[in-house]
């Protein structure tokens, strides 16, 4: 595995990066204070990206998160594809907001969802629909194989019926991945995701939350009445195998696991940024020097400058895994949880690092801080991925070892 940035994905991570300093900047605390107000400036942007996009063999973006190159392609050596760029551009994104990149248009994890398990004719039909994830229930949170929403079939279509809740763009995306069991009687294996367009009767938007973080991105609640989907809608394989279990839609955490890490090495990166720059005015920053011989200050910027280094090349790993057809479970849980872990720590500790100066708004320090709160939640909190790690280390079922 080299280290280096691969050359043909420079352009876009200098792309990138002058999006999140020119772009989200200047917009972050605008939309930080006008919680569930939709930043239209975003607008422009999402269709640059969809031209960008347009013809590429390695698109920009959650479309772009999936094995499915990788499966499709002669492996004669070592492959750097959609998962990695994917992966570099949220990283270089989130080191503007994390908000406006889980805000963007038609680059929600759903369209990961999508891009992960769908078959071809699902990929054209919804290729240009912004798409967000419905997952968690009420009383249904880190263990995605309790959902008890349902999906009956009833000629071309199913019926659902349930409630998602913490949707993130629940409300302004077109469409939302919605996870739901065929057969509660048969466990794990009968649940599938489906497409549910906005605007589908039985289908409605119950709440937005407010919240600490990630403000200019909406999060919603929403509920399923009889609402019946096309049979088409149903991503992958309808049938039920049981061996398999829930192996086929859990596959698309092994895509987006990598990129929530990614998030939270571009957020945990501009904190170590800023504060590095605040530090310089009080502090010679001196890396030959012991570490015994410099200010708390300094050794506390090392030490999680080291930190992120290996969250980094973690996240690095499990998407470059990804490209190259290795199964990357465990390595997706292991960097989602240590790049969450980290993110919080750094954030955190950098606000402390700048005192008065980063807990005031003048700067994005506090901001950051709250932001990344959620980075070690969603997506799988971090008791989660500690799990999955452990039964992926030990061998071990999910009944053997809760």
């Amino acid at each position: 595995m080299n280290l280096e940035t691969p050359k043909k994905f420079r352009g876009l991570v200098n792309q990138a990066h002058q999006v999140a300093e020119n772009y989200f900047r200047p917009i972050s605390r605008k939309y930080d204070k006008a919680e569930h107000a939709y930043p239209k400036e975003l607008d422009l942007l999402a269709a640059l990206l969809d031209g960008m996009n347009a013809g590429s063999p390695d698109a920009i973006g959650a479309t772009s998160a999936s094995k499915r190159g990788a499966a499709r392609e002669q492996q004669d050596g070592i492959k750097n594809g959609g998962n990695l760029s994917a992966l570099l551009g949220v990283m270089e994104l989130c080191w503007g907001d994390v908000g406006l990149l889980l805000a963007m248009p038609r680059q929600g994890l759903g369209n990961a969802a999508i891009a992960a398990v769908a078959n071809d004719e699902q990929l054209a039909r919804f290729g240009g629909t912004w798409a967000a994830m419905a997952i968690t229930e009420p009383g249904c949170g880190s263990d995605s194989a309790a959902i008890r929403t349902t999906a009956i079939k009833d000629g071309d279509h199913y019926v659902l019926n349930g409630e998602k809740i913490f949707v993130t763009s629940g409300e302004r995306a077109d469409a939302v991945v919605v996870w739901a069991t065929l057969d509660k009687s048969l466990g794990r294996a009968a649940i599938k995701s489906f497409v549910v367009e906005h605007g589908t009767p039985g289908m409605s938007v119950t709440r937005l939350e407010k919240k600490l973080g990630i403000k200019a991105s909406d999060t919603a609640s929403i509920s399923f009445s009889d609402c019946r989907v096309p049979a088409a809608n149903l991503l992958g394989n309808p049938e039920i195998d049981v061996q398999k279990g829930f192996a086929g839609v859990m596959e698309t955490f092994d895509n987006t696991r990598p990129l929530v890490a990614g998030m939270a090495v571009g957020v945990a990166k501009a904190s170590l940024d800023r504060t590095r720059e605040l530090l310089k005015k009080v502090c010679k920053l001196d890396y030959r020097t012991p570490l015994l011989s410099v200010s708390h200050a300094e050794a506390t910027l090392y030490r999680l400058e080291a930190e992120w280094e290996a969250a980094r090349l973690l996240t690095l790993k499990a998407a470059w895994m990804a490209d190259n057809k290795q199964p990357n479970s465990k390595e997706a849980s292991i960097a989602k949880a240590k790049a969450g872990r980290v993110a919080n720590e750094v954030t955190l500790k950098c606000v402390e690092l700048a005192g008065a100066l980063g807990y005031g708004e003048d700067e994005l320090l506090e901001k950051w801080a709250r932001d990344s709160k959620i980075l070690d939640i969603f997506e799988g909190t971090q008791q989660i991925q500690l799990l999955i790690v452990a039964r992926r280390l030990l061998g071990k079922s999910s009944s053997e070892l809760k």
